[in-house]
């Protein structure tokens, strides 16, 4: 088992960053190239202009990476240089589409309709309880029309929700990485997890769960 920890081998590619290492470079595209693209689409309305903010973020990281003071991991700076990129990107290309379950600050508001339940609110049961998602066939789960329905809930989804599923589920942040990005309590943060992925959750079963 090598000895080398997360911490060294990272100050190892910031250091090959700033000597100039061409392929310290390229296996830091290929490691977090995806989950920013799935970041950055949930913000812009096409592939090409995500694909536009992940090619700025890494001409961000190259040019900045000199200036980064390693108070953060690297790929929690990469991803809030994305965010950053995304969201500005995002105002002036985006259409936001509403959704009436959603509410303005992302925090209040039920994430699944209250008729779902039975007895007193805060204390019901599921009278319909949702499909899980282990439930719906592989070939449905796996597919891109699938992929689409929940890309396009979650960037329906308002701000700070979006960010916190897309940080958690998509780039596989910790609960406490997301607070400190975001400026969030652990409670807020959970709340916010829970709402997002309850709205997604409902528009696939939707979608896709029938009447099962």
């Amino acid at each position: 088992m090598s000895d080398v920890t997360p911490e060294v081998d990272e100050r190892a590619i910031i250091d090959a960053l700033r000597r100039g290492d061409a392929q310290a470079f390229r296996e830091l595209v290929d490691t977090h190239q995806p989950s920013l693209l799935r970041l950055a689409r949930t913000f812009v309305p096409s592939t090409a202009a995500a694909e536009e903010v992940v090619q700025e973020t890494w001409i961000a990281v190259i040019k900045g990476i000199d200036r980064f003071e390693q108070r953060s991991s690297l790929k929690t700076w990469i991803t809030r240089i994305l965010v950053n990129i995304a969201k500005k990107k995002g105002t002036s290309e985006r259409r936001t589409v509403p959704m009436g379950s959603l509410t303005s600050d992302g925090s209040d508001g039920p994430a699944v309709s209250p008729d779902r339940f039975v007895g007193p609110p805060g204390k019901g049961k599921w009278s319909q309880p949702p499909a899980r998602w282990s439930d719906l066939p592989e070939e449905t789960v796996l597919s891109r029309e699938t992929i689409s329905a929940v890309t396009d809930t979650v960037r329906r989804l308002p701000e700070q929700q979006r960010l916190v599923v897309m940080l958690r589920d998509v780039a596989d942040w910790s609960s406490g990485d997301v607070c400190d990005a975001l400026g969030l309590t652990e409670g807020n943060q959970r709340v916010l997890l829970h709402r997002g992925r309850s709205i997604v959750r409902a528009e696939l079963e939707h979608q896709f769960g029938g009447e099962s």
